[in-house]
């Protein structure tokens, strides 16, 4: 009998097309970015595993694939996207945006795919939720994560971190705990702020080639951790120098990866633009709701050469991008407008670097100059929150500016940090007040909340919290904001 039926099923194999034969996977999931209160991107790869290979790779499948989408978990009444191909030039990534929808509604989302359309089966269910309305006063949650070392966590080797290494044997197959903590308080949205991969940690050798590029993002991305959490929760997605080229990488030399390799690469991996667009800046703006509108600056793809001398000429955001920051943080009414960068603007950070707004030799002019602008323009209730560095820690600048680091993701890729006064830092004379930084490196995110508080239809009524969290998602420190008057 099971002769007969391996039989009949290798006859069956053999009369259907080729393209219906070849298994084909999601073995990245499928995922949503950018999401407004009226549109959304949605992202999956087409693979030729649902592991991956001897090389630690996920190859990738041709094929085609559609999103179907819909206000109901059952799909009643659903939409489809175009069919569209994956091919080895995307990095069989297909990637579509919706548009029109409706705000605050949760839509319910799936991948079509296959070999053909006619041999096409869906994925898995996703969703996600629309923005509210710009005027509405709902509360809002998201969490912000940096700094995802593969190798170390993999591996459990440091460099200059000084974390626990605590992944087990089952954390490095489903991924990096701080994912399953983040997924348990089921925010509305993600932003990861710069170091999604690291090009330059690998082993034995740091990624050059496409290939070798392209790979530090299908290990990254095939955890099932990371995988559950984005099929329900949007993401915002910034890069910095280690998914860019390599550590403190600016735009000058022929080192591999060149630069416009790392600008384009991005773009095809992250869901932030639509497929193929490489002119849109990736620089922007998202108005949450009437409380909270949060600007994203891009902080690879301008600047100056890092070793060029600090002055009214460096800069690291470029003319274009710093005068575009103004002028819409100066038409912004919203209560909190919050400045994501991925390298921090008030430190402290380490004193030998050149690479952010913070460093003596690097681009600190311009943060000064910015800040100077914010009070003469009575910008209130402006917070940056930033990535880059690993520890974690609440800052505030002379000037007043407040910021907010959330450190690295991971355990092993943590460290201390470089306190107010440290001759080793950017702070020698001990100008910057740092109500809070970790006492032990651990790994861990940001919680942010907008809050309305009393009147729903007064102005400036929201408070902010700001929780920082361990990678098992317990909270170390709390901060609460209530806005100031204009």
């Amino acid at each position: 009998m099971r002769m007969l039926f391996a039989a009949s099923l290798l006859s069956l194999l053999l009369a259907a097309p080729l393209s219906a034969r070849a298994a084909i996977h999601l073995a990245q999931g499928t995922m949503s970015g950018e999401v407004t209160a009226s549109s959304v991107l949605l992202q999956t790869r087409l693979t030729a595993s649902d592991r991956l290979d001897a090389s630690g790779d996920l190859p990738g499948a041709p094929g085609v694939a559609c999103f179907e989408w819909s206000t109901s978990g059952e799909f009643a009444d659903a939409q489809r996207t175009p069919w569209s191909r994956a091919t080895a030039e995307s990095d069989f990534i297909v990637r579509a945006a919706l548009r029109d929808l409706r705000p605050g509604t949760t839509y319910y989302y799936r991948a079509i795919y296959g070999g053909d359309a006619e041999h096409a089966e869906p994925g898995p269910v996703c969703e996600f939720r629309t923005l509210p309305v710009s005027d509405s006063h709902a509360a809002v949650s998201f969490v912000m994560g940096s700094c995802m070392n593969y190798t170390s966590f993999m591996l459990g080797k440091k460099s200059r971190a000084s974390g626990p290494i605590t992944a087990t044997e089952e954390d490095r197959q489903l991924g990096y705990p701080a994912f399953a903590a983040i997924d348990a308080l089921a925010p509305h949205f993600f932003i990861g702020t710069g170091d999604i991969v690291y090009y330059d940690h690998l082993n034995p050798a740091p990624a050059q080639t496409l290939e070798e590029l392209r790979k530090c993002w299908h290990e990254q991305f095939r955890f099932p951790r990371m995988i559950d959490l984005f099929r329900h929760t949007p993401a915002y997605w910034s890069k910095d120098d280690h998914d860019f080229r390599f550590n403190d990488s600016d735009l000058v030399g022929d080192k591999l990866p060149l630069p416009e390799t790392g600008i384009d690469l991005f773009r095809e991996q992250m869901p932030i633009l639509a497929a193929g667009d490489r002119s849109t800046p990736t620089y922007r703006t998202h108005r949450i709701n009437r409380d909270l509108q949060l600007w994203f600056t891009e902080g690879r793809d301008y600047r100056s050469p890092n070793r060029m001398p600090d002055g009214p000429e460096k800069s690291l955001w470029g003319s274009e991008q710093r005068e575009w920051l103004k002028r819409t943080l100066k038409e912004s009414d919203a209560t909190w407008k919050i400045l994501i960068t991925p390298t921090p603007m008030v430190g402290p950070d380490d004193a030998y670097k050149k690479d952010n707004h913070t460093n003596l030799e690097g681009f600190r002019h311009e943060a000064e100059q910015f800040f100077a602008w914010l009070k003469e323009n009575e910008v209130n209730n402006l917070l940056t929150f930033c990535g880059d560095r690993h520890w974690q820690y609440h800052s505030i600048h002379p000037s007043g500016v407040e910021e907010f680091s959330c450190g690295a993701l991971n355990d092993e890729n943590s460290r201390r940090g470089v306190a107010p006064g440290s001759k080793r830092g950017t702070d020698p004379d001990a100008l910057i007040d740092q109500p809070y930084t970790y006492d032990q490196p651990t790994g861990g995110f940001l919680q942010v909340t907008s809050e309305p508080q009393g009147s729903a239809e007064g102005a400036n009524k929201s408070r902010l919290v700001i929780e920082f969290r361990d990678d098992t998602g317990r909270v170390l420190h709390r901060v609460v904001k209530h806005p100031s008057q204009n």
